[in-house]
């Protein structure tokens, strides 16, 4: 039995089992209404008709429909749902709808990126919200749709382990970097470094890690650039006298209009050995021309606004340098000087370009381009009442599941979102009018308290709500332990949900609070949405007082709630009052008993 006392005006109860929340000490009610909250539908299932009629007989006012599925999902028929369209009708019941987890940033972490991949998860999200207009077409019905899935994440250190205090700076225990031009993945740790001549040893964060292998991926990419350019040198350097000479002879010879294969046969032996020197040159040289280009391409492609500045300085000064040689003929000394300029230019750091960046910024700019520009094709067809396409937080662990990443995904989505609208024709206060309505952010409180695992504080994971709390339009409910993605009910796991909701808002309070209790109805087989109720202290009535669903254990008897027997009577039938009854241990009878409970017939 567990040992509880509870202190009430000057009593103390002690000793009361209680399997769920106590009358007496009940939770602090956190005024979220009976009618915000909805469950889901069986995410195994395409059977939605059924599945929302028998999620009607608990109450809810809100169901979402879990297409998380993507072959599922398909096999919903479309007259389904319109079917639960009408059905939402008649109870008065809001539909939402969670489409199908998948990756929508093109990232495969064994394969890397694919643009084509990328285009092909555009097209799904775009049909979902196509399709998701059936549920409600004279709405703006909320489809959902993680940020990423299966995409490996980094693990930033907590905020109170970081050394780094400046505002922004992220310290991670683990990075995972992508090469922006291959798409390939690189996951960076921390690790401890000593070299000869070192005092002491020195540890490499990821973030130094990164810089390091940007700067030697530009150097090695650079290695076979330098060994061309310094060949065709070295050949110039050791025939020098015999090129020239033979260049002022080949020259003479085009004056008088002889033929290039004229030429050739009237060269001595010592010539064409020249001849074949300065063709040996001129194919490094040209090789060399063909990579600078290359390089060059690259730095401006991938680097940063500065460096592209830096890229275009340095082309102003080298282009009339290579209109000049080309006016003058061909001179292989001439353009091998002009190489080795440009190839030490690029040499240097100050043009090296971040080819290697965190997943998650790769992942956001990439996202972002689906999402907006699937948004903007739901607007097209539907205007003022496309569905709404809130993106949410996945599990801890994978990429973009923290406050700032989502902030970040759905700021840039609305960005691609007005870039294309007004590339079409809209002014950019509509489109941004418009995008800002119809693209915000899911928060599921679950799965941001998996964070707990890296070491991440009740607190800290408060403070991930308040940096997507702007955004957010949609929320989901569950609970766990902070290191199982699992979804039990509010209350009976560590999420701290008051305190989450606190820090969203007014819109969190507003907008729908859909629970995900998968693990629940898969073990207890019963639905959570009265010990939701129970656990958010949400009061019984429509307004915001008293009774609460907190108080109701105290009005049923059974596991999860009541004083057990302790009543009035109960105690009197069992204990005795007075001189007149004995207690049944001693042989007293209880009322409609056919004997005591130790011979079955009363004392005599």
């Amino acid at each position: 039995m567990a040992k509880e006392e509870y202190k009430i005006r000057g009593y103390t109860i002690s000793d009361i089992y209680q399997g769920g929340y106590s009358t007496l000490a009940p939770p602090e009610n956190m005024y979220i209404t009976a009618g915000s909250l909805g469950i889901t539908t069986d995410p195994r299932t395409a059977n939605v008709i059924q599945e929302v009629s028998s999620k009607l007989s608990s109450g809810v006012k809100q169901i979402e429909i879990e297409g998380v599925s993507p072959d599922i999902f398909d096999a919903i028929p479309k007259q389904h749902l319109k079917e639960v369209n009408r059905l939402s009708k008649l109870t008065g019941i809001d539909v939402s709808l969670h489409g199908p987890v998948m990756d929508v940033s093109g990232i495969d972490p064994r394969s890397g990126f694919s643009e084509a991949e990328r285009e092909n998860a555009e097209r799904k999200v775009t049909d979902v919200l196509l399709r998701a207009h059936e549920l409600n077409p004279d709405g703006n019905i909320p489809v959902n749709f993680h940020t990423a899935e299966g995409i490996p994440g980094s693990i930033p250190l907590p905020p109170s382990k970081r050394k780094i205090t400046e505002e922004g700076k992220e310290e991670y225990r683990r990075l995972i970097v992508v090469n922006k031009e291959t798409g390939q993945l690189a996951p960076l740790e921390p690790e401890i470094k000593f070299y000869p001549g070192m005092k002491e040893e020195e540890i490499y964060t990821p973030e130094k890690k990164m810089e390091i292998l940007n700067e030697s991926e530009w150097d090695n990419s650079l290695s076979q650039l330098f060994f061309n350019q310094e060949r065709a040198q070295e050949i110039l350097g050791k025939n020098q006298v015999q090129i020239q000479h033979l260049l002022g002879s080949i020259d003479e010879m085009r004056r008088k209009n002889i033929g290039e294969g004229e030429i050739l046969k009237t060269l001595s032996h010592e010539q064409k050995q020249a001849y074949g020197n300065m063709i040996a040159a001129h194919n490094y040289l040209e090789d060399v021309h063909k990579q600078v280009n290359n390089f060059f391409s690259k730095a401006y492609e991938f680097g940063t606004p500065e460096q592209k500045n830096e890229i275009k300085e340095l082309n102003n000064e080298i282009r009339p340098v290579l209109e000049e040689l080309r006016k003058k003929g061909y001179n292989p000394f001439a353009e091998a000087e002009v190489m080795k300029d440009l190839v030490n230019d690029l040499k240097g750091h100050k043009f090296t370009p971040k080819m290697y960046v965190p997943i998650e910024e790769f992942a956001v700019q990439k996202s972002s381009q689906t999402f907006g520009n699937s948004a903007w094709e739901a607007y097209k067809k539907f205007k003022d009442k496309t569905p709404t396409l809130v993106i949410e937080n996945p599990p801890a662990g994978f990429a973009l599941s923290t406050g700032k990443d989502v902030a970040n995904l759905v700021r840039a989505s609305r960005e691609q979102f007005i870039k294309k609208a007004t590339e079409e024709g809209m002014s950019e206060s509509h489109a941004r009018e418009q995008a800002e309505k119809l693209i915000g952010a899911t928060w599921d409180v679950g799965h941001i308290n998996m964070l707990r695992k890296y070491g991440y504080s009740e607190k800290e994971i408060i403070a991930e709500a308040e940096k997507i709390a702007p955004f957010v339009k949609h929320v989901h409910l569950s609970d766990n332990f902070g290191f199982e993605h699992t979804e039990l009910p509010m209350g009976m796991g560590n999420v701290p949900l008051k305190e989450i909701m606190e820090k969203l808002g007014q819109k969190g309070f507003d907008a729908r609070k859909i629970i995900e209790a998968g693990h629940w109805w898969q073990h207890f087989r019963t639905p959570p949405f009265q010990e939701v109720l129970e656990s958010t202290g949400s009061p019984i009535y429509g307004m915001k007082m008293a009774p609460y669903w907190s108080q109701s254990p105290g009005l049923y008897q059974g596991y999860f709630g009541g004083y057990g027997q302790m009543l009035p009577q109960i105690n009197y039938e069992t204990f005795g009052a007075g001189f007149s009854r004995l207690p049944s241990e001693l042989g007293g009878q209880s009322p409609g008993a056919q004997g005591s409970r130790m011979s079955g017939r009363p004392m005599e």
